[in-house]
């Protein structure tokens, strides 16, 4: 059973496991369970998503009960009103304790909707915002260091570019531990061999914007999963992220 965090008469929102697709892909064709066909089938009605989640990121999903929310869901999604609130852990300290990832990113293949569209070399603005929240020192030797240095961070895109995220914390050198695409194995393996979290660490724990009917703000708050906020007590970062989701 999914989660349900939200639901009236036009929308409905849930905790989506990491692991677990939004909707058929060309680039998962193996994979046979969907969060748009279970949530269907729990609530016993069609379901329409308004925007993703990536496959590892767990964390608040938004539906639309019927096209016309759709609609209007996706145009808001698609600008700058909505406020997004994630949850990531990621390898080093960050530069500083608060600031702003400004990197224009290239448009990337789009496999939702079936057959992969062509990517593109024009860049697109793309601004991150970013707190750093906790940090820890592990005494696990991981490259050439004797430790390993990792951060608790709150991510806040005003953009929603494909894999912005990702992208960005590569781009500034701290790449999201368990992103097997953009991040390093060797930190990935740690957390795993040590931790038992093989996971992604990237969660959308809040979401809020106006309703698509009428002037009132929906605010749907999501707490880390249990195996994420398992990892973030075992490194002693509980009243950090508790503090961040709130």
């Amino acid at each position: 059973m999914l989660d349900i965090l939200y639901r009236d008469e036009h929308l409905v929102a849930i905790h989506k496991p990491s692991g677990l697709l939004v909707h058929r892909s060309q680039l998962d064709r193996h994979e046979t369970r969907f969060a748009v066909q279970l949530l269907r089938d729990q609530i016993g009605r069609h379901v329409h998503p308004v925007h993703r989640l990536d496959k590892g990121t767990s964390g608040a999903l938004v539906f639309a009960l019927d096209r016309e929310t759709a609609g209007r869901l996706s145009r808001t999604f698609g600008t700058r009103e909505v406020m997004k609130r994630y949850l990531a852990v990621v390898r080093g300290f960050m530069p500083a304790e608060e600031g702003i990832i400004d990197h224009p990113l290239s448009r990337q293949p789009d496999d939702a909707e079936g057959a992969p569209a062509e990517a593109s070399d024009t860049a697109r603005a793309a601004i991150t915002r970013f707190c750093q929240l906790a940090t820890t020192e592990l005494p696990h030797r991981v490259d050439r260091y004797p430790t390993s240095r990792y951060a608790l961070v709150a991510l806040e895109p005003e953009t929603g570019r494909r894999h912005q995220l990702r992208r960005h914390l590569k781009h500034v050198a701290h790449p999201i531990i368990g992103d097997a695409t953009h991040g390093k194995g060797r930190h990935n393996r740690l957390f795993a061999e040590h931790y038992g979290c093989a996971r992604l660490l990237l969660a959308c724990t809040r979401l809020r914007f106006t309703h698509p009917w009428h002037d009132a703000t929906v605010d749907i708050h999501c707490p880390p999963s249990e195996d994420f906020g398992a990892l973030i007590t075992a490194l002693g970062w509980a009243e950090a992220a508790n503090q961040a989701c709130v």
